[in-house]
């Protein structure tokens, strides 16, 4: 069964992602607990808010979304198969699929990508080709879902590198009750 934008959209309302496997199998998973990250708990480091301040790398959004996953994915290991990428990208031209991208001059060295849905932004992946590149594009993205009045930041599965950022476990039945609420609101990313 192919990959579509639907079935990616009913995966994410019902709490779920894909990842493919090493072979291009794609399973969905859910996690218990799952990884959130609380705007007000964003974690900005002095060297991390220089580079910010210094505009160091200009950022922009949906540019170059399909270019963004691609270098998510070019990676010794990755759950991001060929029909993941095709399938992202048909979402991202549904509108529901987003990046945010760290550029030096007219060179992509940064960046991440997720699905929004109603109130969530649900992240799947970043990348990063020089120092902090994606941490600048978190802190963008934080920014837009704050004032655009998104609850919900879904960083899926908790890794030490988001914890150093400020996300937090949380039960998953308690994130899904904050992805049934957030989905109700109507707001858009771009």
């Amino acid at each position: 069964m192919e990959l579509t934008p639907e079935i990616l959209e009913a995966c994410y309302r019902a709490g779920a992602f894909p990842m493919a496997d090493g072979y291009g199998r794609i399973e969905f998973y859910r996690c218990d607990p799952r990884s959130v990250l609380e705007f007000q708990d964003l974690h900005v480091s002095r060297s991390l808010g220089r580079v910010i301040r210094k505009g160091t790398y200009e950022v922009r959004v949906d540019e170059d979304f399909e270019g963004v996953v691609r270098a998510c994915a070019d990676r010794e290991e990755t759950w991001i198969s060929a029909e993941i990428v095709r399938a992202y990208v048909r979402l991202h031209r549904a509108g529901k699929a987003h990046s945010v991208e760290a550029y030096r001059g007219d060179e992509l060295v940064g960046g991440l990508y997720g699905v929004s849905l109603g109130g969530a932004f649900m992240g799947e992946s970043m990348f990063s080709r020089m120092r902090d590149a994606s941490k600048v594009c978190l802190v963008h993205l934080v920014g837009r879902l704050k004032e655009r009045g998104f609850t919900l930041l879904d960083c899926q599965i908790h890794n030490d590198h988001l914890g150093r950022l400020g996300a937090k476990e949380i039960p998953e039945a308690e994130y899904l009750k904050r992805l049934e609420s957030a989905l109700r609101l109507d707001r858009t990313f771009v």
